[in-house]
């Protein structure tokens, strides 16, 4: 009697599945554990179990960043911690749908971690939707549409061309020690330009992020327009670039950053550049963000997610593959502070080394210092981090 311990989901992670499943062999050793390729002591599995789509095509992958923390605190009674992490687990799925090859719809569930304080997870691992949208090729000309949970303007562009080490820190608009405005995706409509030498991501969305309550009584217009200087794109690895953004986000009746019983019309504005060529990356940028809500019950209250600040960071490549870096950032970001308060910056300084052992895992080190001025109230201003991470791509 056969024996085959194969699921739908087991032969789809193996990677993209062709349209015609029948050309796709597999191979079984004496664990039942699963395989493309022949080797000594697998066997062909004459019936596999089939896989039904209404799509022409579906593809998979995934990217996962595991690590571990120890981290120190210079100041107040916390006690130094130290943990394993996993800080994503992305498993992706594309179904393309219609006739045009660059149409589909993607869905990405990722893992993470809820709170100690959450009574129903206690901390636990849990998987929750970062995207979910469909995806309309040259709706028009030259532009194409997201629409559902997908991609905010800002942040995918400044973590493929400029900040490459997502795994260990958020971008400046994001990181908690930071500006920590916008989140990266959101519920609503993106329209994407692309051209040699401009791009440009314009979006209307609900403005409390993927991974807040929807309770937004107006919508968020956000937008990244790129000029390509020299007329190229992004691979830091492979190509030389010279790129020049404008981005910015404005919020209406929106309380992720409210204080109080405050709603706040939380806008911001930026300007980034970035030069790159295959042995080395760097990249600057300012943001500026203010409340303009006129609420007079808000009177004296500042909003979380005002004040301005900046960020560069740079990396240096060696080796036949640029598999070898060496890279570095420093964010300045000062919050606004009510009349009379003492003004106060909040500054994260990185520095580290990668090690790409190949296509499929990148391994990372480097230490992460928050040297934050002293305000009332603020917690564990000064600490530092040493991390190593395992970057992990299929």
């Amino acid at each position: 009697m056969k024996k085959i311990v194969l699921s739908a989901l087991a032969v789809l992670t193996l990677g993209s599945v062709a349209s015609n499943a029948a050309a796709l062999k597999l191979y079984q050793d004496a664990n039942g554990q699963v395989f493309t390729q022949p080797a000594q002591g697998r066997t062909l599995i004459k019936t596999p179990t089939s896989v039904f789509s209404h799509a022409d095509k579906l593809k998979f992958d995934g990217q996962a960043f595991i690590g571990y923390k120890s981290t120190t605190y210079a100041h107040n009674a916390t006690p130094d911690d130290q943990d394993f992490e996993i800080r994503r687990g992305y498993f992706q799925l594309k179904a393309y749908l219609l006739d045009d090859p660059k149409s589909y719809y993607r869905i990405t569930m990722d893992l993470t971690r809820e709170s100690a304080e959450n009574a129903n997870t206690n901390g636990s691992m849990i998987v929750r939707a970062k995207y979910a949208y469909l995806n309309l090729n040259e709706v028009l000309p030259f532009t194409s549409f997201e629409i559902g949970l997908a991609h905010r303007p800002w942040h995918d562009y400044e973590e493929h061309n400029s900040w490459l080490y997502r795994s260990i820190s958020e971008i400046l608009i994001e990181n908690k020690n930071s500006a920590h405005i916008s989140s990266s995706a959101d519920f609503g409509v993106m329209a994407k330009t692309r051209t040699k030498y401009f791009d440009s991501d314009i979006g209307v969305f609900n403005g409390e992020g993927y991974h807040s309550a929807q309770n937004s009584n107006g919508m968020s217009l956000e937008w990244r327009f790129t000029g390509h200087l020299l007329g190229t794109h992004g691979k830091p690895e492979k190509n030389t670039y010279l790129d020049a953004s404008f981005f910015g986000q404005l919020n209406q009746k929106h309380s992720l950053n409210a204080v109080t019983n405050h709603e706040d019309d939380l806008h911001f504005y930026g300007l980034h550049t970035v030069y790159n060529q295959p042995s080395f990356l760097l990249s600057a940028q300012y943001v500026y963000s203010e409340d303009t809500s006129k609420d007079s019950s808000a009177t004296g209250a500042v909003s979380a997610g005002s004040g301005d600040g900046y960020s560069v960071n740079g990396a240096y490549r060696l080796g036949n593959e640029h598999q070898y870096k060496m890279f570095a950032r420093y964010d300045n970001w000062t919050p606004d502070v009510v009349s009379g308060a003492t003004e106060y910056a909040k500054i994260t300084e990185i520095a580290g080394v990668a090690w790409k052992q190949n296509r499929n895992v990148e391994w990372i080190a480097n230490v992460t210092h928050n040297d934050n001025d002293y305000a009332a109230g603020t917690v564990n201003p000064h600490s530092t981090a040493y991390m190593l991470t395992a970057q992990i791509d299929y």
